[in-house]
This record gives C-alpha cells, structure tokens and sequence, in this order.
C-alpha cells in the first residue's frame, strides 16, 4: 500500500513537472519570437528567489523545507509592499473611486503593475520547482501544487493579452496576510515556541487582522465587484473567471499550507506550559 501511494505521488509529481516546462516554453517562445520583452520581468523573478534560496542554503541552513519558507517569506515582504505601493500612488493620483472603475480594472493597467505581477508570476514558477525539486508536498493531488498551477496559467493569460492585470494585482493584497503565515512557520522551525511571549502573541494578533482584512474581506470584494461588473464584459463572465479561481485558490493555499491557528496556539501553550 505504500508503495502504491508513493507511486502515485510519484505520478503526481511527473504530472505538474510536465506542466510547468510546458509552461516555460510557453513564456520563453513569447519572449524569443514574439519579441515580448515586457515578460523578461518573470524569468528576473524565477532567477532572483532561485537567487535567495541559494544564498538562505549556503549561509543559514540547508533544510529544504526552512529554505522555502523563508524565500515564501521574502516573496510576500516584497509582493505586498509593490501592492501597497502601486494602490498607494493610484489612489494620490486618480482617486478612489476612479482607479476601481470597471475601465481601469480590465482594460488599463496601474504604474508598475505590470512588472509587479510579471515578477510574482516568476516567484510561483519558482516555487513550483522548489517543491518539486526536494518533494515538499503530499497526497495523489498535492493542492499546493494545484494552487501554482492554477495562479501560474491565470497570470501568464492575463500577462499575454494585457487584461484584468489590476484585478490579478488586488488579488495579491493576500501576501500580506502570507507575511504572517510564513514568519510563523520559520519561528516554529527555529524553535522559538513560547506562546506567553509578546513576539508570539503579537504575530498571532497580526496573523488574524491579516487574514480578515487582507485574505478573507479582500477577496469577497473582489468576487462582489466581479459579479456586478459581470455584464460590462465583452463575454460576459468569461473575462473574470481567472481572477475568481484566484480568489478561491488563495483560500486552498491557505488551509493546505497551514492547520488550524487555535489548535497551534494551544500546541504552543501546552509545550509553554511543560517547560
């Protein structure tokens, strides 16, 4: 039997490998013969983080599993903080209300959106090759593995035709909730796990504000606002459906990356407690 499982996923890994050279072929035939150069943005994501994880294995431990984490933790440091800043300059320069009108969303594209997302695009491929590199997923349809390529496909349409680029860029107000996500899990592996102290409770605090406001309430907007926007589309709900798949496929990195946070906090209370 476990030998079956194991050549399962096997198969599962031999499977989203496929995809994800398909996928570089893909990006690489658009930046070569179509002289795409704007897209040279994501191959500087691939390599930078491939980059970090180098540097993070050769100088601070060569546990795979803490290597990922801490380039993830680096990916979302700087993903959130482009986001906050793209929206940030917007909303100076055009207001509120203007920059989420159903033009500007779809058909326009933010300063430095492009790019931004062009580089987290490169971080995810990445990612996927990290994970399957050192195998660090599970099960016969490993989500998190889905997750990558489900994000990577809805990135590089959106990036090849230049559409909903800004939907795709508040979709990734998420990484800040990921910040919190990611320092959790790197504080665990580095033993640090008392749960009375003000550096833990004040993450777990941040870790909840975060996933409320960042992850839950920004992604039904989303949703509320592609809904009613539905019949502005030149194919109805057909445009959008990456950017909902996206929404939801957060929710599944989520709960596929990370158990319950109640039940860690009591772990964490209960070993406090021992020592």
């Amino acid at each position: 039997m476990a030998r079956s499982s194991h050549g399962k996923q096997n198969n599962a890994g031999a499977f989203f490998m496929a995809t994800l050279v398909m996928w570089s072929v893909s990006v690489f035939f658009e930046i070569l013969f179509n002289k795409r150069t704007e897209l040279v943005s994501i191959v500087a994501g691939f390599c930078f983080y491939q980059l970090a994880n180098w540097v993070i294995r050769n100088w601070v431990s060569r546990d795979p599993l803490f290597v990922n984490t801490c380039v993830s933790l680096l990916h979302s440091s700087i993903t959130s903080s482009s986001v906050v800043f793209i929206l940030a300059n917007q909303w100076t320069t055009n207001g509120l209300h203007e920059m989420f009108e159903h033009s500007q969303l779809v058909g326009n594209t933010w300063l430095w959106a492009y790019p931004a997302l062009c580089f987290s695009c490169g971080y995810f491929a990445y990612d996927q090759w990290d994970m399957l590199h050192y195998r660090l997923y599970s099960g016969w349809i490993p989500s998190i593995l889905v997750h990558h390529l489900i994000l990577l496909v809805c990135f590089t349409l959106a990036l090849y035709r230049n559409v909903t680029i800004n939907y795709l860029i508040l979709t990734l107000i998420c990484e800040l909730h990921s910040i919190f996500l990611h320092a959790r899990k790197v504080r665990r592996m580095a033993g640090v796990r008392d749960a009375k102290s003000k550096i833990v409770k004040a993450e777990w605090i941040l870790n909840w504000v975060t996933f409320v406001l960042a992850r839950s309430t920004s992604h039904v907007l989303i949703t509320v606002k592609l809904t009613r926007d539905a019949h502005k589309f030149g194919k109805g709900c057909g445009a959008p459906t990456c950017s909902v798949w996206d929404g939801c496929n957060e929710f599944t990195k989520y709960f596929s990356r990370n158990r319950s946070l109640q039940c860690l906090q009591k772990r964490e209370k209960s070993q406090a407690d021992l020592s």
